[in-house]
């Protein structure tokens, strides 16, 4: 095994959503960073992503804005803009499921809620939409509910992900836990990374290290005994239904719960079909459920709202994950991204951008932060000790792996 010395300005370990749209911006900034995966690039949480670029009208079906819905109503735009080619990252090769979400109810919604969505304070965010508009599922007869169209659109996350690391080829390093290492100055700020791919190893020394690993930043900051920031999971389990029927479907269902009852999205497979990937209500209620009760919860569900949808011989499956936060007092969903110094550690930043949505955001955090710090780029060139370091590949998707 080969071992030689680096000097970066910034390493961020992680690869999911966060530490790539970091990486990209950072790097057009004029930074030399890299970036470390331990597994395939956007593998965890961010390919579990049903890809909702979204502006918080989903936080809003109360008949109010709330400090969620407003944290997030720009970042529509912002993404769009970045798929133009014309934003902080380039995201002109990604590809878009859908330019919109649309917003259903079975039954009247309240006339608060209806006032709500035709008042002032969400024009240009929310439209009703006429019968000839309607997408294909909600074209039956049978549907008589009321439908309404976002400004949301729909990515494909694998896409997304590959654009990211194709903007940074050369930057992004594979990093094997098993024999990579930590070692600290007496301040407990990190001295140096002792990376290893399994291969070959370098001792890498940078002016900051960015955590963007989701659940993994837990186990990085147990290596360096950092205790703040700390971390909270909050656990969903979406359920997955493979099936024959052409149309695709972006869309919330509205309950009578202030959020979403169900959150539909869907996904082409390899073989041709379609699966539909059910959030919302659905998934959050259906932790402490076994997977065959909530597969049962779930049909049930896809009967009473699609009544003229025959998923008979459709395939079912389960997908358990947990959404990696910073901790919130009563373990409530955060409302913005967040980035912070680690207390014990001073040239650790911990960070997670809560959503796929709010990337963006968590990156202005960061980068807010190296200016704080006078940290400053550098426009170094990549470390060539790092060049015969293998490079991670993009996750596969959970619609490919889980009916296999």
């Amino acid at each position: 095994m080969t071992s030689n010395t680096a000097t970066v300005d910034i390493a961020i370990i992680g690869g999911g959503i966060a530490g790539l749209w970091l990486l990209n911006r950072l790097c057009n900034d004029g930074y030399n960073a890299i970036l470390f995966e331990q597994g395939d690039l956007g593998g965890a949480q961010t390919i579990a992503s049903q890809g909702m670029i979204h502006g918080g009208i989903k936080y809003a079906l109360g008949g109010a804005l709330t400090g969620a819905s407003e944290a997030i109503a720009d970042m529509p735009d912002h993404w769009r803009r970045c798929l133009e080619g014309e934003g902080d990252v380039d995201l002109q090769q990604a590809k878009v499921l859908s330019e919109h979400f649309y917003m259903w109810s079975t039954q009247s919604i309240t006339s608060r809620v209806t006032s709500f969505f035709a008042s002032k304070v969400t024009r240009g965010r929310v439209d009703n939409v006429s019968k000839a508009d309607r997408p294909a599922v909600f074209q039956d007869k049978a549907f008589t509910g009321s439908l309404y169209k976002l400004v949301d659109l729909v990515l494909d996350v694998p896409s997304v992900v590959n654009a990211l690391a194709d903007n940074c080829r050369g930057r992004i390093f594979s990093i094997d836990w098993q024999r990579s290492k930590f070692t600290q100055k007496a301040d407990g700020s990190v001295d140096t990374l002792v990376a290893s791919d399994g291969e070959h190893s370098v001792t890498l020394t940078a002016n900051q290290f960015v955590f963007t690993a989701g659940e993994g930043n837990e186990q990085l900051c147990a290596m360096l005994s950092i205790k703040k920031p700390a971390m909270q999971r909050r656990p969903l389990k979406q359920v997955l239904v493979k099936h024959h029927y052409p149309h695709a479907l972006y869309a919330h269902c509205m309950g009578s719960n202030p959020s979403p009852r169900l959150t539909i999205s869907s996904h082409a497979t390899e073989d041709g079909k379609n699966v539909w990937y059910l959030g919302g209500d659905l998934a959050t209620e259906g932790t402490a459920l076994s997977d065959e009760v909530l597969i049962e919860n779930a049909k049930a569900e896809l009967k009473d709202l699609f009544p003229w949808l025959d998923f008979s011989k459709s395939e079912w499956t389960v997908l358990y994950v947990d959404r990696a936060e910073p901790k919130q007092k009563g373990l409530i969903k955060p409302d913005k991204a967040f980035a912070e110094t680690a207390k014990e550690s001073g040239n650790v930043i911990v960070s997670w951008p809560t959503k796929l949505t709010l990337a963006p955001n968590m990156s202005d955090e960061v980068c807010d932060l190296l200016k704080r710090q006078n940290i400053s780029p550098s426009n170094n060139a990549i470390p060539v000790t790092l060049g015969h370091f293998k490079t991670p590949v993009i996750g596969t998707p959970c619609w490919e792996t889980l009916f296999k």
